[in-house]
């Protein structure tokens, strides 16, 4: 079976017409298979949504009980027949409840892999690598000059420049689905047991991550607390915060950001930057063209990012290769959440 008789891609997002669902649509459908709760993949008005039940709590969050007609929580490792198509949840390692779509029909395994990181996350289940024959892969970081620092290196990074300037605080913009609970375990990880404290706009997802038993540790909200008290600590904000009047309820703060992008120092320049640290939740050109081969899919479809370098990649190892050029992933920054364009 030809795999567009399976999955047929459209200027909307990965089309099933057989099973009746979409992936990650980027426009409500009737019924939509979600692959994780960044809203540049799981927007609300659907008439039908299938998700892990993390996505699913993640989407009732932030859009309200009334996100869609109705849900269907789905296991990792589930399968679940839609007209004949069968549809398996996979770990894709990139936040709380990310999941890799297996499709399946007549013998042919299509894996949408939705976002996906390689490397461990204490805050989620790892990504696990399942073999396919045709693999939807994102590129986000799909350039040779992405390759990402060991993330502990950069946590290091911090918790020095904290030790070297104890009369300034520090603000750490991460994006607050995933990223800023990930950077919290590992200072928690690191040995840092002192109280770390959230912008107001990253309380409602943290303590989600809590109810389902990830430990961050003691977490205090700014809000309340005297810019005297706030010297020597650790703040964790939404990226656009720090350019914002908020900042100046802190003693002379170093402005910090987790994520993919800082690899670029100018883009660390451009958005004043003192303290880049490069962790990204996406995958890098090593852990995308890895897991390419790995899958040893035959073909393999590209979508948000870098699509062409990774396109001809792929033709230079003899993979059959086609970027979707699917409008509107890698936005949910762009809508107000970051300084940068795309989730890292």
């Amino acid at each position: 079976m030809r795999p567009e008789d399976i999955l047929l891609p459209t200027p909307s997002g990965v089309c099933c017409k057989r099973g009746g669902f979409h992936i990650d649509p980027t426009r409500p459908v009737d019924k939509a298979v979600i692959t994780h709760g960044h809203s540049d993949h799981a927007r609300a008005g659907h008439g039908a949504v299938l998700a892990t039940q993390e996505t699913l709590d993640i989407m009732r969050l932030r859009y309200g009980d009334n996100f869609a007609g109705s849900t269907q929580a789905v296991k990792y490792g589930e399968t679940v027949d839609l007209n004949g198509i069968s549809v398996t949840f996979h770990p894709a390692g990139h936040v709380l409840g990310s999941a890799q779509v297996a499709v399946e029909s007549k013998g042919t395994r299509i894996i949408a892999s939705g976002d996906y990181k390689d490397v461990p996350d204490p805050t989620c289940a790892p990504f696990e690598l399942v073999a396919c024959d045709v693999f939807i892969t994102e590129a986000t970081f799909g350039l040779p000059v992405f390759r990402h620092s060991h993330p502990e290196v950069e946590i290091a990074k911090l918790l020095r420049s904290g030790a070297l300037f104890p009369e300034r605080a520090h603000l750490v913009g991460a994006y607050s689905l995933g990223k800023a609970q990930r950077v919290i375990a590992m200072i928690r990880k690191a040995g840092y047991d002192k109280p770390i404290y959230l912008h107001g706009a990253m309380e409602k997802i943290t303590r989600y991550y809590e109810s389902r038993g990830i430990d961050l540790g003691h977490l205090e909200l700014v809000k309340g607390h005297k810019k005297a008290d706030l010297a020597g600590t650790i703040t964790l904000c939404p990226p656009s915060s720090l350019n914002d009047l908020w900042t100046r309820r802190f003693p002379d703060p170093i402005s910090a950001f987790a994520s993919g992008w800082m690899r670029v120092r100018a883009r660390a320049r451009q958005g004043g930057i003192e303290l880049p640290l490069v962790i990204s939740d996406h995958a890098d050109w090593d852990g995308i063209t890895g897991t390419v081969a790995a899958t040893g899919a035959s073909e393999v479809w590209v979508t948000h990012g870098q699509e062409d370098a990774l396109v001809h990649w792929c033709q230079t190892k003899g993979l059959k290769a086609r970027p979707l050029d699917i409008v509107g992933y890698g936005e949910e920054e762009e809508s107000g959440e970051a300084i940068h364009e795309a989730e890292a």
